[in-house]
């Protein structure tokens, strides 16, 4: 197993890429935190891991608060007895556009998609010196590698997060810490909708997601056990002389 031993915390972590990513890391080996701010979520994802016989701690929090997102750092280490990986996977789309920006909502998208990151990064380091090193991992988005037309708040959080991960991997480097950054294309998750029509309309999505898929030279979504999988990769040992990277899960979309 690939994470045999391992103590690794995932955030965003009771459904999609997150859900896919506990659900990999713990039959890998490691010992699994997940943290959401949906309790009802988080308990329901505990009981199915129970059931499997893959029991997971939890905490529930809301990261778009900057104590609960350092908290929650504390909290998992508490229940795990340390940390050697982070996920920090929260996020959200974030305001459609810029003119009459709704200026609370780009706060939120904001403290969730950067704050929360670099909160927990700082929060997090201790713990990894501790164990003599670790894997600090980020999720960005394509619209962290190029500019979104549909999205540019979410697009600009983006571009920070891949920012904040080349810097941290040079200044984390003496502690033996890797830092990455996985960048998802179109993934077939219940907020893709959110990205392709703000509006709830279901026909404005369909087209949009139709437009986008001609760029995909692959030509489908991407799943979310997919993403986990980059993941999975960049946490453990295969991955260890990787560090700085942005890695794209996007079938292509970024190599035109």
């Amino acid at each position: 197993m690939r994470l045999a031993g391992k103590l690794a915390v995932i955030t965003a972590a009771a459904s999609g890429m997150g859900r896919a990513g506990v659900e990999l890391f713990r039959a890998e080996g490691a010992e699994v935190c997940a943290i959401d701010v949906n309790a009802a979520a988080l308990a329901a994802l505990a009981d199915e891991m129970a059931g499997r016989g893959l029991p997971i701690h939890t905490v529930q929090a809301d990261l778009s608060k900057p104590q609960d997102a350092r908290d929650s750092i504390h909290a998992a280490a508490a229940k795990l007895g340390g940390i050697d990986i982070l996920w920090a996977h929260a996020g959200i789309p974030g305001p459609p556009g810029i003119e009459g920006l709704d200026f609370a909502a780009y706060q939120l998208a904001m403290a969730l998609n950067v704050d929360s990151a670099v909160l927990a990064s700082g929060e997090v380091i201790s713990y990894m010196r501790k164990r003599g090193g670790g894997s600090l991992m980020f999720t960005a988005s394509v619209s962290g590698i190029v500019g979104s037309r549909f999205s540019p708040v979410y697009s600009a959080g983006k571009f920070a997060i891949v920012g904040l991960t080349k810097s941290l991997a040079q200044t984390f480097a003496p502690d033996k810490v890797r830092v990455n950054v996985i960048c998802p294309g179109l993934t077939d998750t219940p907020m893709l909708a959110q990205f392709t029509s703000r509006r709830g309309d279901p026909e404005e999505a369909a087209a949009n997601e139709k437009a986008l898929m001609t760029q995909v030279p692959l030509g489908r979504r991407c799943r979310p056990d997919e993403i986990a999988h980059a993941a999975l990769w960049l946490a453990s040992d295969d991955a260890s002389f990787v560090t700085g990277i942005e890695l794209p899960v996007d079938g292509g979309f970024t190599c035109r």
